[in-house]
């Protein structure tokens, strides 16, 4: 994605928003989590490898926001960010009814810091120009 600084940074953050709410949203419907969720020995295996998968694409995508906006940060601040993000998605599926437990509230924020970081990573390899 190759645009001038004030509209490709318009464009990054608004993909960065519009992905974010729509993972929000997936991440907090149960019609959606029974549909994605094959039981069977690796469901958690499964469910915990689309969270990094999602946190690495925000991550991706914040990390370009920041770039375009010549507010460039290392991969741990992208990392720290999305597990903060994470957090917020823990905090809305448990007003929503989730009953997980703080354990794994807390391994599912650990993906959003391994996605953010990852995504991060995958940004800086991303051709500029």
């Amino acid at each position: 994605m190759s645009w001038s600084k004030p509209r490709g940074a318009t464009v990054w953050w608004a993909l960065t928003i519009i992905v974010a709410l729509i993972f929000l949203f997936v991440a907090s419907s149960d019609a959606i989590y029974e549909a994605t969720s094959p039981p069977g020995p690796f469901q958690i295996l499964l469910r915990k490898s689309y969270s990094i998968a999602a946190f690495a694409i925000i991550g991706f995508l914040f990390s370009g926001a920041l770039e375009a906006s010549n507010k460039s940060r290392p991969g741990f601040f992208t990392a720290l960010a999305i597990a903060a993000y994470s957090l917020v998605i823990e905090i809305v599926q448990a007003l929503v009814g989730s009953h997980e437990g703080l354990g794994w509230n807390a391994i599912d924020v650990a993906c959003g810091f391994v996605g953010g970081y990852l995504g991060a990573g995958l940004e800086r390899l991303r051709p500029k120009g």
